[in-house]
This record gives structure tokens, sequence and C-alpha cells, in this order.
């Protein structure tokens, strides 16, 4: 019953570095601070520490560097919103699906949450229905919303549309949470950014973007196809170092152009391009929205 976050947890246990124990060990809460954080007390600076943290009067009155530390006076709501249309059924590279990237983020995130006592929600959808699983904590209840992610991510499923579950967020969501979202959208049109303007005003978001597959770099297969218009990719595209230059300039640009408009959104976010750095990539997204939630 619990497959999806086995391998979430064997993920980070891979990758255990200090970060990685410290958020096991209790760090966590900290990590998430914002509105809901209050001061507790004082303890003496070791080398890693925020310089933010540092009090600087009480440092000064005691000769020694000490740095606050901050305690949770309720408990959060993770709410995950993930994408779950045709297009994140396709591949990421030509052994992991994009499916399989959303979950392995959702999971590390949730694992976190329910670790720590906190409850995880997730909404979840495409182009034709969305669905909320409501605010739930342990284990058992994180990998019912893992496996709701990866039962309703098909490659025959309705298209993708990111719009329509921030919709459904914003009109049936009423509690404040710490809101994911995961898809793999590479641009922030007008329409999304109204949509993130709109959810900003309630809930601390955070953005995650999982990456493509690029069709002009991939292994020579008979059968590469579009998942969303069900064309074959022609063969010599795959081969065409020109266009695949041009390809991954365009990537980049749209790449640069997004991360501009979310920052301008005061969204913070992160970018997934495979299983190797999805770890280090959500715990750089969760140091970055520690910091934005100190401003």
């Amino acid at each position: 019953m619990t497959a999806h976050l086995t391998r979430v947890k064997t993920r980070m246990s891979i990758h255990a570095h200090r970060k990685v124990r410290g958020l096991l060990e209790g760090e966590y809460a900290s990590l998430l601070t914002g509105r809901s954080m209050d001061f507790n007390d004082l303890r003496t600076y070791v080398r890693g520490d925020d310089v933010k943290d540092i009090d600087w009067k009480a440092s000064a009155r005691s000769r020694s560097l000490l740095v606050k530390r901050y305690a949770a006076v309720r408990k959060h709501t993770i709410m995950v919103a993930a994408s779950t249309g045709r297009s994140m059924a396709a591949m990421n590279d030509i052994a992991v699906p994009k499916r399989d990237l959303a979950i392995t983020v959702a999971g590390i995130i949730g694992y976190l949450a329910v670790k720590h006592g906190d409850q995880v929600s997730l909404a979840h959808g495409h182009a034709d229905k969305q669905w909320l699983m409501p605010p739930a904590g342990g284990e058992l209840n994180l990998e019912k919303r893992l496996e709701a992610i990866h039962a309703t991510t098909r490659v025959d499923g309705p298209r993708s549309d990111l719009h329509a579950v921030l919709r459904f967020v914003a009109r049936n969501v009423r509690r404040r949470a710490i809101l994911l979202i995961v898809s793999d959208e590479y641009a922030v049109d007008e329409e999304l950014a109204t949509a993130l303007r709109r959810l900003t005003v309630q809930h601390e978001v955070l953005f995650v973007s999982i990456g493509d597959l690029d069709p002009t770099d991939a292994p020579d297969l008979r059968h590469l196809v579009d998942i969303d218009t069900g064309d074959l990719v022609p063969e010599w595209a795959r081969n065409d170092r020109q266009l695949h230059e041009e390809f991954v300039a365009m990537t980049r640009a749209e790449a640069t152009g997004m991360r501009r408009r979310l920052d301008s959104l005061g969204v913070v976010h992160a970018h997934v391009h495979d299983t190797e750095s999805a770890v280090h990539a959500v715990l750089r997204l969760l140091e970055r929205h520690r910091h934005a939630g100190r401003r």
C-alpha cells in the first residue's frame, strides 16, 4: 500500500546529506516559517545557522553569538495542487515519466509534513474534472494522495489544464495553507498570473515545474509520439544538431521568462528535471521560501 511513499523515502535516504538529516531531525519547523511561527528561545550560534536569526542585543550582553529559535503555534496544512492531465503522463526522459517526478516532489514535502504532525491535502485534475482530498495526517493518508496523482495521470486522459485546477482551489479551499503547485507548465500567461495573484493573497505559494523530454536529443526509437497530438516525431528531428540547439535556446528563454514572472508575483519556485536532483531542488525551494517569509 505504501509503494509510492517507500520510493520517495528511499530517494531521500540516498541524498541524506546534512540538510536532509537536519530536516528529518526537526529543522523542518523553522524551514517553513511564516505567520504561524513565534519566537521560542535562544541558543548558541553554530556554523551554518542563518545570520538573520542572530539576536545581536542578546549576543552583546552574553558576549557570545546567540540565535533565535522559533516554534509553531499551530500545525501547517500543506496543499498539493497537481496538474494530472495527459501531458504529465509524458516522459521526462526516456526512462522516467513526468508523473513519477511529480509524485516524488509531492512525496518529499508531504513526508516532511506528516512526519512533524502536519496535514496534507490534494487538489488535482485536468481540463474535464478536478478533485479535492481533504487535509489528513499520517503516512497512509499521504500514500493515498500520491496514488491519486498516479491513478489520474494517464496517457489516454483529458488534456492538462493548470488554470482549471487553480480556479478549483480558489473556489473550494478556504483554509490558509502552504500551497505547492506541481505542473509541467513552462510559461506564465496572464490567465495563470491572475490565478496566482489571487492565491498568494490567501496562501503561501510554492511552484515546481517538471521538465519535458527533449525530442531533438532522444534515443533512436522507432516510435516517439507527441502525447497531445498523437503525431510521430520525425526521425530526422532527432539527429538535427541545429534544431537541437534552437530547441535548447527556446527552452532556456521560456524558463528565464517564467522565473522572472514568478519572482514578480512573489511565488517561490523550482524546476525539477530528473529524479537525481529532485531532493536537492525541493530543499532549495524550502530554503528560499524560508527567507521569503522573513522579508
